[in-house]
């Protein structure tokens, strides 16, 4: 096929992009070439609202063809959170025939080098970008995130997470330079010269396997990082979350055949009901990298048998909040409030367990009981969900029956503090809304000595519910702390203090267990957000996720330097 889009134009296209993008990951300073308003699309090739839920609406029902190699039937059966039924099918591989397609382009795709790599993925995250409208719907309606989160995380977030591993790839691959001219002296002899080229080589094809939740923010930075260091790519998607995916498959291959590379480098691998294809694929022999965000049983399983490939987990963990103290009261009720509400708790980062000292805190207002501090967080949830329409708008819908389940159940673990109510969304009288419920649990009995009551905090409960749980002092929360993300893995820490000894203990313990610490936030960044570029999302270093988005580590073992030498 005849390039619509050559190398060299991609690359003066975006080389600025890139640059911009080297500079915010050295910097860690803010800064997205991805707009959050909605009202920033629509202009210079952009589909604006109307045109995204239109593009996406024209999408129900239909065949999704992406014409790939070894397609042997269609699959398809995803309902929308909201109740529609979306009705795509999509193409399911024959494995067989699939992966020796996808290996073929591979070597142009080494020969090109990194920076026309980086060019070819920012240019797939750019058209990406343009049709932002119509992927927030997309995500909205597979992973029932609430339109504005679906836009936002959906979009230009993921975009970000995605263009972040693009960086931090080039980074690793120009480390070391592509030849070198090596002198060594031998005294009264001529010297022995070498030419030597060096040369980074993908190891092979990489599989992300999607997730649920997020499709597109926690699967952009393994696609992309596979694909920017020479790998093929192979996404299978989550069952209920196939489109936005698909979507994003659909791009990549468009560009990179106008980029006059084998398309078949990306690929999608939708699955039949019940079938458990990411099983099979994880164990073949061309699989040599894997992404995958999800359960512990699958990623431990992973770790343990996918041998042939470097394994890149995110899995459960139990994320802690401890409360000693605070001079900012009501700003520490209502960023707990959104924190435990966004999304109806349904992110890896949101907070779980709640550990306040039993004989209360001390606060800008006074001394605060345990007592008193549980129920200003429940009545601080309700005050921010009492009006269905902004419940709505920041709950979004239950992703499937097994968080509605675990809520439903969370009345028999202890005493509840605050009940979870119904929310009745009138635009999809469908959607399962629910607000979420706190229990008090009470943690005086060291939990491995193996008390009843706290092993319901002591595993992860996905979904809206969170427990507070009454500690003997501050030095017990935090000796609980270590023990949880030393055993169970947290994505996220938070921790509430005036106290400059608290806060360096505190400190102390994520450091020693390798957790991301948030101190003392009350204003409108929240425990459970995380920035590309700055942020790092999980630190790869406790049982939560063996990876941190994105750091060198996460690139850097995607590829190898080949090295050639010749004598000059």
């Amino acid at each position: 096929m005849a390039a619509e889009a050559s190398p060299h134009d991609l690359i003066a296209k975006h080389r600025p992009t890139l640059d911009q993008a080297l500079e915010a990951i050295r910097t860690r300073a803010y800064w997205s070439p991805h707009p959050e308003h909605p009202k920033a699309y629509g202009e210079h090739g952009s589909l604006s609202m109307s045109d995204g839920k239109a593009a996406f609406d024209a999408l129900v029902g239909t065949r999704f063809d992406l014409d790939q190699p070894g397609t042997d039937d269609w699959v398809g059966g995803e309902v929308s959170p909201y109740g529609i039924e979306l009705g795509v099918t999509y193409p399911h591989p024959d494995i067989d025939a699939l992966l020796p397609a996808m290996r073929a382009g591979m070597r142009a795709w080494r020969e090109a080098g990194a920076e026309t790599r980086a060019a070819v993925c920012l240019e797939i995250l750019a058209r990406i970008s343009a049709r932002t409208h119509e992927f927030a719907h997309a995500v909205m309606h597979t992973s029932g995130q609430a339109f504005m989160m679906a836009f936002q995380a959906g979009g230009p977030h993921a975009q970000d997470r995605g263009l972040e591993a693009v960086a931090y790839a080039y980074v690793e691959q120009v480390r070391t330079p592509d030849s070198a001219e090596w002198t060594k002296p031998q005294g009264k002899r001529d010297p022995l010269v070498l030419g030597k080229r060096f040369t980074p080589v993908g190891r092979g094809i990489a599989l992300v396997v999607g997730c649920n939740t997020f499709p597109t923010w926690n699967g952009y930075p393994g696609l992309f990082a596979s694909l920017a260091t020479g790998n093929a790519v192979l996404v299978k998607p989550h069952p209920r979350a196939v489109l936005p995916l698909a979507l994003t498959v659909q791009v990549a291959r468009e560009v990179l055949a106008e980029a006059g590379f084998d398309p078949n480098l990306v690929a999608l691998a939708a699955e039949a009901p019940g079938e458990g294809l990411a099983k099979t694929l994880a164990l073949r022999p061309e699989i040599k990298i894997i992404d995958y965000t999800g359960s512990t049983a699958f990623g431990d399983w992973l770790e343990t048998h996918a041998r042939q490939a470097r394994v890149y987990t995110e899995k459960a963990g139990v994320n802690t909040v401890v409360i000693d103290s605070t001079d900012r009261y009501q700003g520490m009720l209502s960023n707990l409030a959104f924190s435990l509400s966004l999304y109806s708790g349904q992110m890896c980062t949101t907070p779980q367990n709640l550990l306040v000292p039993r004989d209360g805190i001390t606060t800008d207002e006074g001394p605060k009981s345990y007592d008193e501090v549980v129920a200003d967080i429940a009545a601080a949830v309700g005050g921010l969900l009492g009006d269905d329409v902004r419940a709505n708008a920041l709950l979004g819908a239950l992703v499937n029956p097994d968080v509605k389940a675990r809520l439903e159940g969370a009345s028999g673990l202890g005493e509840v503090a605050l009940a979870s109510r119904e929310v009745t969304n009138p635009e999809f009288p469908g959607a399962v809304v629910r607000t979420p419920a706190i229990v008090k649990l009470d943690g005086a009995r060291k939990f491995w000595e193996g008390a009843e009551s706290e092993a319901a905090y002591l595993s992860e409960c996905f979904g809206p519910v969170s427990f507070a749980v009454a500690v003997d002092s501050t030095a017990d929360a935090l000796d609980l702390l270590r023990r949880t993300v030393r055993d169970k893995g947290a994505m996220t820490v938070g921790a509430y203090t005036t106290s400059d000894e608290v806060a360096e203990a505190v400190e102390e313990v994520c450091l020693d267990e390798c957790a991301q610490l948030s101190l003392n936030l009350t204003g409108g960044v929240y425990v459970n957000q995380t920035a590309a570029f700055s942020d790092f999302h999980g630190s790869g270093g406790n049982p939560a996720a063996n990876a941190a988005l994105c750091d060198g580590a996460f690139v850097s073992n995607r590829f190898r330097v080949v090295e050639v030498r010749t004598e000059a």
